[in-house]
């Protein structure tokens, strides 16, 4: 059995490898080409958090597994990984566990991943100031695959802690300021944040929405990353009701569990029908993409385990040919 801690996962695997295997997934996915049963969300109302256990499977990416991943928001005041995770990686036709890998840092590329995916495929090609909501344990990632597919110039973070948004606008500039040639600074205001936005990101737990969707500029293209239950609505009514094109990583992922989309289709103002399409849809050309520079896309994930093995599998994969990671013995 492998064993891979984040380092390993970086020294084989790539932001661009992450943005790849997303797009493969939600294909295999959007073709019935996998099996990956609605996650499992156990709530920990004493400690104000959720545990997730998440599998599936595909024949297509011989890849078979479970990530196991909690989010407690309250982590982040202990100093602790406010979503902790491990990935158990299956050998597909043997059913023997093969590797025990980093889940948390999994999840973290592979999320950032799939709003890169989006955006590689929505977005306009000339975006070039991101906005993005958030500043927990994802939003590195979030900012590093909107860097990699798009020419980006200006970043501005807004977060419910202006400091910690500066100090996270600081790493980030030290990180990927001079590489991908882009000014990052911490905005003061939500709607200071949006304004002349190509693209947003928001990746919070709010329960309430985190910007004004009348601001929002024609053309942008809008990620919601953070809403992962009924009650959770970062992204607002106005929002969801008036874009041009409204995109899902998975519909029975969607539809079950986020409120950016439950509250409207309760309060009568959208309904699932008006889904443009799952965006593996749009990667095999079985949904438009974006057809006008002038239309505003929303692409709304909640994360499927299919994204977890076929990443797994391939992070797996290219630890054996390197020599990466720990082997052990039960």
């Amino acid at each position: 059995m492998v064993v891979l801690n984040q380092d390993d996962i970086k020294n084989v695997f790539s932001m661009e490898d992450a943005i790849q295997a997303d797009k493969d997934a939600l294909k295999l996915y959007s073709l019935g080409k996998s099996a990956v049963p609605l996650r499992v969300n156990l709530d920990v109302p004493e400690h104000e958090g959720h545990s997730l256990y998440m599998p599936g499977y595909s024949a297509d990416a011989n890849a078979l597994g479970v990530k196991i991943v909690s989010v407690y928001p309250k982590n982040i005041e202990k100093g602790l990984n406010s979503v902790p995770a491990t990935m158990v990686l299956l050998n597909s036709e043997t059913g023997e566990v093969c590797s025990l890998m980093d889940g948390t840092y999994l999840t973290r590329v592979r999320t950032g991943a799939v709003s890169g995916a989006a955006a590689d495929v929505l977005a306009r090609k000339d975006s070039k100031v991101f906005a993005m909501f958030g500043t927990g344990g994802q939003a590195e990632t979030q900012l590093e695959a909107i860097l990699t597919v798009r020419p980006i110039k200006i970043v501005k973070v807004f977060g419910i802690s202006i400091e910690r948004a500066e100090r996270f606008a600081e790493r980030m500039t030290a990180k990927f300021g001079e590489k991908f040639g882009v000014e990052i600074f911490a905005a003061k205001s939500s709607d200071e944040a949006i304004a002349d936005a190509d693209i947003i990101t928001s990746v919070t737990t709010s329960k309430k929405p985190v910007f004004d969707g009348r601001l929002v500029k024609k053309g942008c293209h809008i990620n919601g990353v953070g809403s992962y239950t009924p009650e959770m609505h970062e992204i607002d009514e106005y929002t969801i009701t008036h874009a041009d094109k409204v995109y899902v990583d998975t519909r029975n992922g969607v539809l079950n569990e986020s409120g950016d989309l439950i509250i409207p289709i309760k309060n009568g103002t959208f309904s699932a029908d008006r889904i443009t399409g799952e965006l593996g849809e749009v990667i095999a050309g079985k949904a438009p993409a974006r057809i006008s520079d002038d239309e505003i896309t929303v692409f709304k994930t909640t994360g499927s385990a299919v994204l977890d093995i076929v990443n797994a599998q391939r992070i797996y994969e290219n630890a054996l040919k390197k020599g990466m990671g720990s082997i052990i013995e039960f």
